[in-house]
């Protein structure tokens, strides 16, 4: 092989290399604006189920008012979320969902009449459905967020990742996020029910 063939060679591998990670970049950087609108797809979807879940059991939980106010504080938080578009609105929203499902469970569970409701039991596995559509979500968003935070920070993608102006994405926001989540000796503890 003469040494101009192989320079050409190399240079083709190289630049080969670098179309290959500035691709999976941009793919990744389109992937992860897919799973925030996915979020906000499962958010708008449990907000029309909401106000259902709402009209539903105020048929058959009168006496359970302080589940009527966190519908509604979930509806609200929802709704908020949607106006404002902004990914900290939506995990507020969607730890009150979560927040809301066992309180609505036991209080079925607790009234057989309640129980017995097609209505509700249909609604609360729509509304259960939907939440853990929202966790997938968030659980892609964090790993599309890692797999390309990674490449920006590792060498020699960094080099292409540089040289064409990507920067680092904040994978979901949570109450614990930073650099060290602790845990509570109350977190600890088994939870006890008692119906």
């Amino acid at each position: 092989m003469t040494p101009l063939l192989i320079i050409i060679v190399i240079v083709v591998l190289i630049g080969a290399y670098f179309l290959s990670v500035y691709n999976f970049l941009a793919t990744v950087k389109v992937r992860i604006g897919a799973s925030i609108q996915e979020i906000g797809n499962q958010l708008k979807r449990q907000a029309d189920l909401i106000p259902n879940l709402e009209a539903s059991a105020k048929g058959y939980l009168k006496h359970e008012k302080e589940i009527f106010k966190m519908l509604v504080d979930a509806r609200r938080a929802v709704a908020a979320a949607q106006d404002s578009g902004s990914l900290a609105d939506a995990e507020r929203a969607s730890q009150k969902i979560s927040n809301l499902i066992p309180s609505i469970r036991v209080a079925v569970e607790s009234n057989p009449q309640i129980k017995g409701s097609e209505v509700i039991t249909n609604l609360m596995e729509e509304l259960r459905d939907t939440s853990d559509k929202v966790m997938y979500s968030r659980r892609t968003l964090i790993d599309l967020s890692a797999d390309y935070n990674t490449k920006l920070v590792t060498f020699p993608s960094s080099i292409v990742a540089n040289m064409f102006g990507f920067q680092a994405v904040k994978g979901f926001e949570t109450p614990e996020s930073g650099n060290v989540a602790s845990v509570t000796v109350e977190e600890l503890k088994t939870p006890k029910v008692t119906l």
